[in-house]
């Protein structure tokens, strides 16, 4: 038997929920992050639930098990990088797991962002994580690369919650 990896499925548009339905009614082992956003209409304002990443779904499964889980309504393709299907490490979706469970805001960008301050957070629910630290607008951000999908998550925290990392020269 294969090992079980974190492969990432590109979904039609907002159909997320569904599809990661389906597979854990079909025996797949589903990750889809959620987060509350409040919503403004002409006559309301209202809290949903969204995608953290729209149009993916994480699916741990083996590579033989991928075609299977594509026959799945709404389903689109996995995300792949030169013909082989793109995995996310373990520690990747742990992360991302214990950041939408502290309930902070949190934004998602896929721009290329040249590397800043590397970072570990001293404070709050997210202390020990290490990540970078980046201004956008008059804000600072803690930044969480996630390779595998070439996504940023993007975390408001006070400056004074970060303690600049001394990394060692490469030689």
């Amino acid at each position: 038997m294969q090992e079980l990896k974190w492969y990432v499925m590109y979904t039609t548009s907002r159909a997320e929920k569904k599809v990661a339905e389906r597979l854990v009614e079909a025996g797949v082992e589903v990750f889809l992050p959620m987060v509350e956003v409040l919503r403004q209409w002409s006559d309301r304002k209202k809290k949903v639930q969204k995608a953290l990443f729209n149009g993916y779904v994480f699916v741990k499964t083996d590579r033989n098990n991928l075609w299977n889980c594509l026959q799945t309504p709404g389903a689109v393709k996995f995300v792949n990088f030169s013909g082989v299907p793109a995995t996310i490490r373990d520690e990747d979706v742990e992360t991302i797991q214990r950041l939408v469970a502290t309930g902070v805001s949190i934004e998602t960008d896929g721009s290329e962002i040249s590397p800043g301050e590397k970072v570990k957070v001293i404070g709050g629910s997210l202390e020990d994580m290490v990540g970078e630290c980046i201004e956008k607008g008059n804000k600072d951000y803690f930044l969480i690369r996630i390779p595998g999908i070439y996504q940023n998550m993007l975390v408001s925290i006070p400056r004074k919650f970060l303690q600049v990392i001394e990394i060692a020269p490469s030689v």
